[in-house]
């Protein structure tokens, strides 16, 4: 049976992609940050232009925060996962022998018998570019061509920031005036995005959402708190 042949039955889910962790990080923390933040300018005044503005601001500043972010951490990430590509290339070229050993050796550590372990070495080293992914794999846990975009992480992280962060803000942008209308969004938007989560992971769709939200109720309702602290003080 050939490999292609074996593998009909199932297909696995992209876990080592760019974009999954910072799309989905940036929607939870739109959503929370700036349901929190609105939450606590309404704890502290009732004029809806300074909610509104402080929910814009909070938009634009956590998305462009996100962004940047990413960006820096990604590409610093890709930059050391080539940096020791490179020294593991060197490697290859100076001391292929000791390279080829040491690829038979980390079969043999994972049960293959020595001779065969030997061949399989061998017959990966002939390809210098097929022995270079074979050992950044096996030594770094990563593969040359397949390193994680910066600009994709940056970008991933701000539009689902933004799409997060617009919802609790999109009552006060249309004339609504209660935080209850807000609240009410975000509470099926957490909910739904906590819920949707389990789609990729191994929760189930209710334990995702609820804890998603209950993570977001705490920090708005302490927040709300803060503000109505601050507003009624006069600071």
């Amino acid at each position: 049976m050939t490999g292609s042949a074996a593998e009909a039955h199932h297909a696995h889910r992209d876990v080592t992609g760019g974009w999954l962790r910072p799309a989905v990080f940036g929607a939870m923390d739109g959503l929370v940050s700036n349901f929190a933040l609105i939450a606590g300018v309404a704890g502290g005044t009732a004029n809806t232009k300074v909610i509104s503005l402080a929910g814009v601001a909070g938009l634009a500043a956590g998305a462009f925060s996100m962004a940047g972010g990413e960006y820096v951490s990604v590409a610093s990430q890709r930059e050391l996962a080539q940096a020791e590509i490179a020294v593991e290339r060197r490697e290859l070229e100076r001391h292929p022998k000791d390279e080829q050993e040491e690829l038979a050796q980390v079969y043999v550590s994972r049960g293959v018998d020595p001779a065969l372990a030997a061949e399989v070495a061998r017959q990966i080293s002939r390809n210098p570019e097929q022995a270079l992914a074979v050992h950044t794999q096996t030594e770094l846990g990563v593969s040359p061509g397949d390193l994680p975009s910066p600009a994709t992480a940056a970008i991933s992280s701000f539009l689902s920031f933004s799409a997060g962060a617009v919802v609790p803000l999109a009552p006060y942008l249309l004339g609504v005036r209660s935080l209850w209308v807000s609240a009410a969004l975000a509470t099926v938007a957490l909910f739904g995005a906590g819920a949707l989560v389990s789609r990729v992971t191994a929760r189930s769709w209710w334990f995702s959402g609820l804890r998603q939200f209950l993570v977001g109720a705490v920090a708005a309702a302490l927040t709300w708190g803060l503000g109505s602290i601050i507003g009624a003080s006069g600071i």
